[in-house]
């Protein structure tokens, strides 16, 4: 019936349907809420999430320094190591890209290093770059030189003499022509870059060495490549190569003497040098049946095929890596989906290292002095070992996980979940009960790769995912429930009619029914019955033919650039308040509407986007209808400009909205609140942008994330999730400012935020002994109430007061309390304490989390056996306080405001609202006449009734209280009947003590 009904309505009731919300939403959005740039400074983007690696291409390590090695994650930044692989940490953070394809160390000084950005490889997700950078400290400090252009640089060679003097593999833009590209040569340290090497603007720099003995001798690789706007859109050309030059890159030669040819069908070659004898020359080559790995024993003059085994060589647009050990010219090292070793000048292989499944190595380093050690990289992360290849460091200890999309389970806590490139997919605790997330705190849940995840709203045990799965967290089984079961996922223009595919499908439920479970191919599907059956939505949704987009250039006319219907459904995005609307977005640049649960659809796309835009997520608004947002993303198309589209009459006019957003920010993501209309979030190659105007403008949220590609984000209760491909998961806790910022914010002196929800739960529930600083671990959140307040400029002193219903104030936090760094004390080293914090006064949006605690009752501090690393808190502690309602009261240089807030039980405890009153009321007793006691106490040395002050008085009460505290809050389970006792007995022995004291 509610079909037939929205059919009856009129074309004129439909702009009047749509003018109703967009009249709502003028009221509710102002016009600018000013954002001051850089003003998130309390509250912290923290990583969850998981410690098992991505793709890592770039590899080297320190001759002289045998414990130090460099790594860099195709989309994860520079990370260091200086113990042999045993922990990883990030030292690029702070630069404008995260996309890397090679970093280097000057061997004549190893604080000098270079890195290249943008990570060098023809792939369908690549991120790209912004050019070369240096350090001279090790990767403290950085500098950006140039080569901005270049988008993808995967190698740079330093000379061993000189590390002012190298040379830059520039590959080139991967979707488009330009003319920065080639090999590059710097004499000055990168202040400056010269092009020696160049054909034209369809062929860039793959490789560059250079020979160990001379540093004149240049060997290059140039390669001919096109990624195209659809997925696995590839094309190779004429002009790839390998080239020598013997005057320092003045002149070159391109070297054959046996080598495939172009005519061969050649692709990419891959390079490596003996250390210990120059003439020795090993590369692979991708040319069809003369595709093989080749040796040359005259510099290059001359080559011989040692191996056509396609193992060696195969998938050369991905690997192409040949390591030459430093102690023998016959034995070299391969990289392909297995790393493989010959020890005959590469005649015969045998297996270095490798998985089933194929862990896809991309470069290994060998150290020249102390060749047992060796640094390996593959698409699962870097491996580091000490006694030449027998036993391996981990990979389980790098957070650089690479997510194409991200949700969330309605558990407690919450999991946040995505589909993790090369290894399958995760689901991670939002919070550890252990003081930490670590590896227990999460695990694989079915899904492929690429894929989104969709746990069950009904049932967060219940876990979709890929094309499709389901996950039974109670058996730990996967089964196949997709409606196309037996069938191979279509290619491109190939069919089956309704089952074409790539590799990244969404699949989510429905906000409004729990149990209906979209699905996209080429068509939408659907099922209420957990995959049982499916009931096809849609015909074909992609285009039927397009014009071949300007960015293929030269290949248009090649039969692989055809147009044919190869388009998918990409993103479906439902309606938060019509269970009949569905918004649906195609990788080929095609947007379609049904309101009537997909009996009939509407092409609504916007005239600005033409083919093969591709409409990367949709999100419907939480409070219209007719209201949807569209992030484009055209960076297959060589357009890295950022793309976000809004409509508000459902899909009959679109605006463009990227005001403030970066001009080279490829946009992958758009989200609206679901509690603030018109307050939207969007992901980008580099970091995260909200606006609070609908999208009129935008602000920037990196804050202290990294620059890293954001694939996706959801918004989840108060906090925000997102999935990053090179970083692994990451949250923003407690987003309830960015809901309530307004126009006046940004000049009022101070702004206190009414605080969200606060929930009562145990920083830790870990019992034994800690878990070591070096392990694997993520942060949790703020243990508590987060309290923020904002400041337009520095205040002289800030102030905060938590006061129950009563008016008693429990905690007082100020701008002046003593915040001194952490120190060994007693049995216990620093890095186990928890950093001491105060109310900051800089200008800025600041946060002070209250741990739901009383006040400590006296400076001691000890630790328990069960510590966490950099975060544990001292005990003993003040008591919980009830459930119930809170208000926070912060004065700024004078000026008070307030805010009221609720305090909620873990949800996880079923302990009744009498027990825990019963145990806060016994724990609050005993407490208040501890510190009652140790005024008396006092009272009585300085009177002279020093009877009083004894263990057997007053003096002793502190510890006989303190022991049945401990009990009583040691777990939120109701109090024991001897608990009672003792704290009732221990009670009225302080009540007949105090009337002594007071009698005499």
């Amino acid at each position: 019936m509610l079909v037939l009904r929205f059919r009856r309505l009129t074309h004129s009731a439909l702009l009047l349907a749509a003018a109703v919300p967009m009249l709502a939403l003028s009221r509710v959005v102002v016009a600018q809420a000013t954002f001051p740039g850089g003003a998130v400074q309390g509250p912290r983007w923290r990583h969850i999430g998981p410690f098992r690696a991505g793709r890592t291409k770039s590899a080297v390590g320190v001759p002289s320094q045998p414990n130090v090695f460099y790594m860099a994650p195709t989309n994860g930044g520079v990370w260091k190591s200086n113990d042999a692989g045993r922990t990883w940490n990030p030292i690029f953070d702070g630069q404008n890209t995260g996309s890397i394809g090679a970093v280097e160390v000057a061997p004549s000084n190893p604080n000098v290093l270079y890195v290249g950005s943008g990570e060098g490889l023809q792939r369908p997700d690549l991120s790209t770059g912004n050019g070369v950078y240096r350090s001279n400290d090790a990767g403290r400090s950085w500098t950006h030189l140039g080569l901005r252009d270049g988008q993808q640089i995967p190698r740079i060679a330093i000379d061993p003499a000189n590390p002012e003097r190298l040379f830059v593999a520039v590959l080139g833009h991967p979707y488009g022509p330009n003319t920065e590209r080639g090999i590059y040569r710097s004499v000055n340290g990168g202040q400056s870059f010269e092009r020696v090497l160049y054909k034209d603007e369809n062929t860039g720099g793959a490789d560059v060495v250079l020979s160990p003995t001379d540093p004149n001798t240049v060997y290059a690789v140039l390669w001919e490549a096109r990624q195209g706007p659809w997925e696995n859109a590839a094309w190779s050309g004429p002009n790839s190569g390998l080239f020598k030059s013997t005057d320092g890159g003045a002149t070159w030669t391109q070297l054959a003497g046996g080598l495939p040819t172009t005519a061969d069908g050649l692709g990419r070659f891959g390079i490596g040098i003996s250390p210990t004898n120059p003439r020795r020359i090993y590369v692979t080559a991708t040319a069809g049946a003369t595709s093989g790995l080749y040796r040359s024993d005259d510099a290059g003059a001359t080559w011989t095929r040692t191996t056509s085994d396609n193992r060696i060589f195969g998938r050369g647009d991905d690997f192409a890596a040949v390591t030459v050990d430093p102690r023998d010219p016959n034995t070299l090292y391969s990289m392909n989906v297995v790393a493989w070793k010959s020890t005959d000048a590469g005649v015969t292989w045998s297996a270095f290292r490798g998985a089933p499944g194929g862990d896809d190595y991309q470069r290994l380093w060998i150290n020249p002095l102390v060749p047992t050690t060796m640094l390996l990289v593959a698409d699962q992360g870097a491996v580091v070992t000490v006694n030449d290849g027998e036993t391996w460091s981990s990979w389980y200890n790098q957070g650089t996980a690479q997510f194409y999309h991200v949700t969330t389970d309605n558990a407690w806590p919450y999991r946040v979940c995505g589909g993790q490139q090369e290894s399958g997919s995760a689901c991670v605790s939002s919070r550890g009960d252990d003081g930490s997330i670590t590896s227990r705190d999460w695990r694989p849940v079915g899904a492929s790769e690429y894929s989104y995840v969709a746990p069950d709203p009904l049932n967060p045990d219940i876990v979709y995912g890929g094309t499709v799965s389901r996950f039974d967290r109670r058996t730990g089984q996967t089964q196949n429930v997709s409606p196309a079961i037996g069938r191979a996922r279509g290619a491109a223009g190939s069919g089956p009619d309704y089952f074409r595919g790539i590799r990244t499908m969404p699949i989510l439920f429905s906000p409004i029914n729990p149990r209906k479970l979209y699905y996209g191919t080429n068509v939408v599907w659907s099922t209420v019955n957990g995959g049982t059956t499916w009931k096809r939505l849609s015909d074909d949704l992609s285009r039927d033919t397009w014009s071949v987009p300007a960015s293929v250039g030269k290949y248009a006319r090649t039969p692989t650039a055809t147009p044919t219907q190869r388009g998918v459904v990409y993103t479906i995005a439902p309606s938060y308040v019509d269970s009949n609307t569905l918004w649906v977005g195609t990788d080929d640049g095609l947007i379609h509407l049904t309101r009537n649960g997909g009996a009939s659809w509407r092409n609504v796309t916007p005239s600005q986007i033409s083919a093969w835009w591709k409409v990367s997520i949709m999100d419907a608004s939480h409070f219209s209808a007719t209201t949807a947002y569209a992030a484009v993303n055209t960076l297959r198309l060589d357009d890295l400009r950022p793309h976000i589209y809004r409509t508000r009459d459902g899909g009959s006019t679109w605006t463009e909205i990227v005001s403030g957003i970066a001009t080279d920010a490829p946009i992958n993501v758009v989200r609206e609140d679901p509690k603030r209309r018109g307050l939207l979030y969007a992901g980008s190659e580099t970091q995260v942008w909200f606006s609070l105007d609908d999208g009129d403008h935008w602000h920037s949220l990196r804050a202290n994330m990294p620059a890293i590609s954001i694939r996706d984000l959801v918004i989840k209760d108060d906090d925000i999730a997102v999935g990053t491909h090179g970083r692994g998961f990451w949250m923003l806790d407690n987003a309830t400012a960015l809901r309530q910022w307004n126009e006046n914010t940004a000049t009022s002196p101070a702004t206190l935020f009414a605080p969200p929800v606060a929930t009562r739960v145990r920083y830790s529930m870990y019992t034994d002994t800690p878990v070591p600083p070096d392990e694997p671990r993520a942060e949790n959140p703020p243990d508590g109430a987060m309290i923020d307040y904002y400041l337009s400029r520095d205040a002289q002193s800030v102030s905060l007061e938590i006061l129950n219903a009563a008016g008693r104030v429990l905690r007082t936090f100020a701008s002046t309390d003593p915040t001194p760094p952490p120190a060994d004390a007693g049995n216990w080293p620093r890095y186990w304490f928890r950093p001491a914090t105060a109310p900051s006064t800089k200008a800025g949006l600041q946060r002070v989390t209250w741990d739901l605690h009383y006040a400590r009752p006296s400076a001691e501090c000890s630790l328990p056996i069960s510590a966490t690393p950099f975060n544990t808190k001292c005990e003993p502690e003040g008591p919980w306080v009830m459930p119930g309602v809170y208000t926070a009261r912060v004065t700024v240089d004078g000026a008070v405001q307030s805010h009221k807030f609720t305090v909620r039980m873990d949800p996880r405890v079923k302990t009744s609202p009498a027990a825990l009153r019963q145990q806060h009321d016994l724990s609050l007793a005993l407490y208040d006449a501890m510190r009652e006691a140790e005024t008396l106490a006092t009272e009585a040395r300085s009177s002279g009734r020093t009877t009083f002050a004894r263990q057997d008085a007053f003096g002793g009460v502190g510890a006989s209280h303190q022991a049945v505290i401990d009990a009583l809050q040691e777990s939120d389970a109701p109090a024991t009947a001897v608990m009672v006792q003792m704290a009732t007995a221990r009670l009225a022995a302080y009540a007949a003590l105090k009337a002594r004291w007071v009698a005499k």
